[in-house]
């Protein structure tokens, strides 16, 4: 027992003497062994539909990128690897600028949000006309397509659009979606996310990695543990890159002394 104290103590004078960096790297690479425990403290946070509403209603969307993300302009060559004309979904797309940005390429983009709000503020801001129709497989959901017909959006709950209403998708762009759902619901979402891919897809998973006892939620921390246990048995999941996301608001509201953005490449086996 004094040998195991000693060791400790050792680790943790190590790690205070550490440099900043130091310590955040020192913390992503040991985080597996405390991953159970740390997400215990989200498990049972649950979201509803009216507070996501809210959030669009009171413009409390923080989680709105107006540049579109680094990481897919960075990988977008893995993403598309060579082929023209992808069917690309968007889940919990909101009015995500990378729609208009892929579907300039010559892509088809599909995406889903539950905020009407969210998506007419996309088809405005980027000056597109758009229809409404009813979806007959969903009751009460609208699709809205703009003028060229290569925007798709439905608004509904996710896990109304299946692949009978939807079908099969060549690449997925998953930065906000599963950092988003309640934890509760993250089985039920990866199947849903697996059921929607083609046997050559691509999906782009962008996670959050963070102190999770500082922070309820949403987003959530989702640890690679979890990607793994969501995906590993039918995918295979490499990671492509993690970058430093932190910023003064996310210490200031959020009390985070550190926040890291980490994508992965899923790939059906």
């Amino acid at each position: 027992m004094e040998q195991v104290q000693k060791s400790i103590m050792k680790m943790i004078r190590g790690l205070v003497t550490k440099p900043y960096e130091e310590r955040v790297s020192w913390a992503m690479e040991n985080s597996g062994r405390e991953e159970s425990d740390d997400t215990m403290s989200q498990r049972g946070r649950v979201v509803t539909e009216e507070e996501w509403l809210k959030k669009w209603q009171l413009r409390n969307i923080g989680f709105h990128n107006e540049q579109g993300h680094v990481l897919l302009k960075k990988h977008l060559d893995v993403f598309l690897n060579g082929r023209s004309g992808l069917k690309i979904f968007f889940p919990l797309c909101g009015k995500a600028v990378e729609m208009k940005w892929l579907a300039d390429m010559g892509h088809h983009i599909v995406g889903v949000e539950i905020s009407e709000t969210a998506l007419k503020e996309f088809f405005t801001d980027q000056n597109l006309s758009y229809s409404e129709e009813t979806v007959p497989e969903i009751p009460g959901a609208k699709l809205m397509k703009n003028t060229s017909g290569n925007i798709s959006l439905y608004c509904c709950s996710i896990y109304d659009l299946t692949s009978s209403v939807a079908g099969k998708f060549d690449a997925i762009w998953d930065r906000g979606s599963l950092v988003a759902i309640n934890p509760c619901d993250r089985e039920r979402y990866a199947n849903l996310m697996l059921s929607l891919m083609n046997e050559n897809c691509c999906c782009l998973l962008v996670t959050l990695a963070y102190d999770p006892s500082k922070h309820t939620g949403p987003p959530f921390y989702v640890p690679e543990s979890e990607v793994k246990k969501l995906f590993g048995q039918c995918c295979d999941i490499r990671l492509l890159e993690k970058i430093d996301g932190f910023t003064e608001h996310h210490s200031r509201a959020w009390g985070l002394d550190y926040l890291w953005e980490v994508m992965y490449m899923l790939l059906l086996k």
